[in-house]
């Protein structure tokens, strides 16, 4: 019961949208540079890689979710492809219906 309430919060947390999530790491990058004091071509560069680096994170994060699912559900070999395909498509799709 534990483990499925672990998942559904994750799952929660990442399905708050990928526009709401640029616009977080934007401006946790955005600090992050101002905290650095950063200017010019340096604070561009940063928070450019910076927000590469939060979305990656978060697919990343996204692909462990689906990862799980399917491992929980024994799925192997071609299931667990569609499964996991389709379980990413869905977590993209989640936001743009709220």
């Amino acid at each position: 019961m534990k483990k499925l309430l672990s998942l559904l919060a994750l799952g929660l947390a990442l399905s708050f949208g990928t526009a709401a999530q640029a616009q977080d790491a934007a401006a946790t990058c955005a600090a992050q540079s101002a905290e650095k004091k950063l200017a010019g071509a340096a604070k561009t560069s940063f928070e450019k890689k910076c927000v590469a680096d939060q979305q990656a994170a978060a697919e990343a994060n996204a692909n462990a979710v689906c990862e799980k699912s399917a491992a929980d559900k024994k799925l192997a070999g071609a299931a667990k492809t569609s499964h996991v395909k389709k379980c990413l498509a869905d977590q993209q799709a989640a936001p743009a219906k709220k």
